[in-house]
């Protein structure tokens, strides 16, 4: 038998996997600290986006986040802070970055 929760994470996975081109995330780096970026999990864009939803979520400008994300890109060695992706476009603001420290 199939569990269902594995097949939704599995989609979930590849769906995100899909928002952003590999090639594209080898070459990119945070803005900031120039740090490599990673593929958020879909469990935290998950989490961002019911945030967004409820009107709870700012980003680092203090400015309220209205639109869900595809996905997201985070620090690979600190994972501070999630640049989010929309319509398959990393947002590689700093203003627009999230604090992952708000999200948990």
């Amino acid at each position: 038998m199939i569990c269902p929760t594995k097949v939704l994470y599995t989609d979930l996975t590849k769906k995100v996997n899909e928002v952003i081109d590999e090639e594209l995330l080898k070459i990119i780096a945070c803005p900031e600290t120039k740090q490599d970026l990673v593929m958020a999990e879909p469990e935290l864009v998950e989490k961002v986006n019911i945030l967004i939803e409820n009107g709870e979520l700012e980003n680092r400008s203090g400015q309220k986040i209205e639109n869900k994300i595809d996905g997201g890109l985070i620090q690979k060695d600190d994972r501070k802070y999630l640049y989010p992706i929309r319509d398959n476009i990393p947002i590689l603001l700093i203003d627009e970055s999230i604090l992952l420290e708000s999200v948990s």
